[in-house]
């Protein structure tokens, strides 16, 4: 169990993610949090990155910080992804372990997970065969993350543990209009549909693709809980367990957001993995579930992106 007073760096805390998990320690009244903005450390320089550990000395580090982005940022951008990725993650798990981190906790993606997994996806069908080629440079960083988590347990008897989250929304998401996920991507392209009095909008693919989302601060419930509860070589799952498709999606968004108009779809566009819903039995088990229900959160969300307009122009 994290005491209260200890020292919990959170890495990323400006995304969306690490900004939750700091919203989630300061309500269970965690309060010496250590973070450094990109500017203050690029995680991406080990001499940086091993100065800021020394000096700092965290007891627990909870690993957000990633190059994140869509289909199209993935697909224009693939060594980039996995560059940056790599070193971030390679950087700070080496350091936390040199250093005597007493517990890391790394944040991955389900889409760790192969192309083709039997759905739901358990944890243990990691590495059985190949990935999404649209994100493939991601996937493979976040497995190398991930795999050395594990083989530091294995061979210095650390305890760092990792957690693969399905997709994720909420406060503090990207919304730009091309480098952001489906659904921040959604509530943009209605927003603006229904400000400009747009009588139809052109969706991406068939809309088929069956997805399934988490509100980002139950993610960070669960990441907390991990950290107090859980120790272990294997991953665990971060989702809710159900899933809908695009269309189903695209139609609730419209919905929140008060769009009207037609939606149409453009088949030339790329679907992406046909299904990815995460086996969250291990969470269970555990004693953890999620809280938000997709329509609630998606509320939540779309008022984070009005009071938030220069977050939508990022």
């Amino acid at each position: 169990m994290m005491e209260k007073n200890a020292k919990i760096y959170v890495a990323g805390h400006r995304g969306m993610v690490g900004s939750a998990i700091v919203r989630e320690l300061h309500r269970q009244g965690y309060t010496n949090i250590v973070t450094r903005t990109h500017a203050e450390l690029d995680l991406c320089r080990q001499a940086d990155v091993e100065a800021f550990f020394a000096k700092e000395k965290p007891e627990y580090v909870f690993l957000a910080a990633a190059k994140v982005g869509g289909i199209v940022a993935n697909q224009e951008a693939l060594a980039d992804f996995m560059y940056y990725n790599m070193m971030l993650e390679m950087n700070v798990i080496h350091a936390a372990w040199k250093n005597g981190c007493k517990k890391l906790e790394f944040l991955g993606s389900s889409c760790i997970y192969p192309r083709m997994a039997p759905q739901p996806m358990k944890e243990s069908c990691l590495l059985t065969s190949e990935l999404e080629k649209t994100n493939e440079a991601y996937a493979l960083a976040k497995i190398s993350g991930l795999k050395y988590c594990e083989f530091l347990n294995k061979q210095y008897q650390t305890d760092f543990i990792s957690v693969m989250p399905t997709n994720l929304y909420g406060p503090n998401d990207n919304y730009h209009p091309t480098h952001s996920h489906v659904l921040p991507a959604l509530i943009r392209r209605f927003h603006e549909a229904k400000e400009q009095g747009l009588a139809e909008v052109t969706c991406w693919g068939d809309g088929s693709p069956l997805r399934e989302f988490l509100y980002v601060d139950d993610l960070a419930n669960l990441c907390v809980f991990l950290m107090n509860h859980y120790s272990g070589d294997e991953t665990v799952n971060a989702g809710t367990g159900k899933e809908l498709s695009i269309k189903e999606l695209t139609e609730l968004v419209a919905k929140v957001v008060g769009y009207t108009g037609k939606i149409n779809w453009d088949t030339s566009k790329p679907n992406g993995t046909p299904r990815k819903l995460l086996d969250v039995s291990k969470a269970k088990s555990l004693g953890w579930s999620y809280m938000t229900e997709l329509e609630d959160g998606i509320r939540m969300a779309y008022e984070d992106f009005l009071n938030n307009p220069m977050r939508a122009e990022r």
